[in-house]
């Protein structure tokens, strides 16, 4: 059997990060921008970005959320206000101090020192404290909650160390914020968002995810709960896909988001807060990339078919580029996940093989090559790309009819989303150890299973204080994070494996992101 030469120069099992940088370079999603820990992401990045924010968007509508937006400038002050809050943020926290520039006598400039701003500005690293002071303008009685509101927008997070769409020092997101009467309603909310977030990402990007809570030293600062999706990533490793926090009336205490009850008295309200980010993209690229780049679910492919026309440069081209378009049309008109296919004529000038790659690089879902042959034939060459390559070694073109296509893909595009998420969920299922009972257990498996060792399930006694800081200094030498715990996973049924107490629940620990 010959050998299959892939598209890209490094493999996923060779070297996990330079591929996944590769990836997005040959993809086209996204480029270094020269501003440190900032970088552009490019047509088909956002593309993909779009239609995760079209997704999830309408899923927070349907919950009963109105969008909005609030100022990139945040007073420090606000800030102050929540102790741990601030604490939490304040080594990432990028601050404007001055107004204006001027020149400094060498061609260069300075900030003007009669321009320096009474109050520093915090550019947004999140914003519950200025969404939080309007949430105190806005309600007044139980009459106005639940407030829900949802903001799409940027933050800055100052990192030392990036990744392009993983961890970058500028990043787009969605942060959700809502406000409640009691604890109860709160803590529902929470779990209803997190639910959210688990079906975006099982349905739209199929990514399986984890749904479960952090434990104590993980929680978001300010927050009584945090509630987060875990994903696995081709190389063992979890990826924080999304975050739902509970406030408790924390917040609410620091910005005075107060309500007047049904019996006339003041009662502080319940507020949770809950956010994803493009880290979504990476974590898609990492979950279905493959050796010859990007796979794009169809749900979030800017572009779900691309039709190349073989053209010849002559006389011919005309009649095929009119056969093409019948297909263009007929698929424009059909729909795939509720929504007209997104197709595209692809009839730019330039070799059809390179085209080809350029395509199978970015990931879109199904390729289609049309040729002479293929016109006089009444055929066309298909192909998909989560099954990309026959058994001879070579690309595994199906040659439906053109009739047969134009009706066949949409239900094919179902296919591949379904396809794409079950190869991914049964990696993970095959990647989870369980059964693994003290620490020196613990240290041998992450030593002895290879570059890629997945994630093992372990029994946890909830410790806090002392006991707790221990455990997470004993994880860290090992390069090593506890997770979440599960929602409906097994009750506990034995002894803590950090501490040696009895064991409440059960927790995920790995290597992460």
């Amino acid at each position: 059997m010959s050998k299959i030469r892939h598209a890209l120069n490094t493999r996923r099992a060779d070297d996990f990060a330079q591929w996944y940088q590769e990836v997005i370079s040959a993809a086209d999603m996204a480029e270094e921008s020269g501003v440190r820990g900032c970088m552009v992401i490019k047509p088909w990045g956002y593309g993909v970005w779009e239609r995760v924010q079209r997704l999830l968007d309408a899923r927070i509508k349907a919950t009963g959320h109105d969008n909005c937006y609030f100022p990139i400038f945040i007073p420090l002050s606000n800030f102050e206000r929540e102790a741990s809050h601030v604490e939490g943020f304040a080594k990432e926290m990028a601050v404007v101090t001055h107004h204006r520039l001027i020149a400094d006598g060498e061609g260069g400039l300075v900030p003007d020192p009669e321009a320096k701003l009474e109050e520093p500005l915090v550019v947004r690293p999140t914003s519950e404290t200025i969404i939080g002071d309007a949430m105190a303008r806005w309600v007044q009685s139980w009459r106005d909650l639940p407030l829900k509101l949802n903001q799409w927008a940027n933050v800055v997070r100052w990192e030392m160390r990036t990744r392009m769409f993983l961890r970058t020092s500028e990043f787009l997101w969605q942060e959700g914020h809502t406000a409640h009467q009691n604890a109860e309603e709160a803590k529902e909310h929470t779990l209803r968002m997190l639910e959210v977030y688990r079906a975006c990402a099982e349905e739209d990007i199929a990514m399986p995810v984890i749904a479960g809570e952090k434990p104590e030293h993980e929680r978001f600062p300010g927050a009584v709960e945090t509630w987060s999706i875990e994903a696995m990533m081709q190389d063992g490793k979890a990826l924080q896909a999304g975050t739902s926090h509970y406030l408790g009336t924390n917040f609410a205490e620091a910005a005075g988001i107060r309500y007047q009850d049904r019996e006339g008295g003041q009662q502080l309200c319940h507020t949770t807060s809950w956010g994803v980010s493009t880290r979504l993209v990476g974590g898609m690229i990492m979950v279905h990339g493959d050796d010859d780049g990007l796979r794009v679910p169809p749900k979030l492919a800017p572009w779900q078919v691309v039709i190349l026309p073989l053209l010849r440069d002559d006389e011919r081209d005309a009649a095929l580029l009119e056969y093409c378009e019948g297909l263009r049309a007929a698929l424009a008109g059909a729909s795939a996940f509720g929504e007209p296919v997104r197709v595209l004529l692809d009839d730019k000038p330039g070799k059809a093989a390179a085209k080809r790659w350029d395509w199978v690089r970015k990931g879109a879902p199904v390729i289609v090559e049309v040729g002479g042959r293929d016109m006089e034939d009444g055929v066309v060459s298909l192909l998909r790309r989560d099954r990309l390559w026959g058994e001879n070694a070579k690309p595994a073109f199906e040659t439906p009819t053109r009739d047969d296509a134009a009706q066949g893909i949409p239900t094919l595009l179902e296919e591949i989303q379904q396809a794409l998420f079950a190869e991914a969920r049964d990696r993970r299922e095959a990647n989870i150890t369980r059964g693994i009972e003290s620490m020196d257990a613990l240290k041998d498996f992450f030593a002895s299973n290879g570059r890629y060792p997945g994630w093992v399930e372990v029994q946890w006694a909830k410790p806090t204080g002392a006991a707790l800081e221990k455990v997470v200094e004993d994880l860290k030498a090992l390069k090593l994070t506890v997770r979440n715990v599960p929602i409906g996973s097994a009750p506990a049924d034995g002894a803590c494996l950090f501490t040696g107490e009895p064991a409440v629940e059960r927790i995920l620990v790995g290597r992460a992101y």
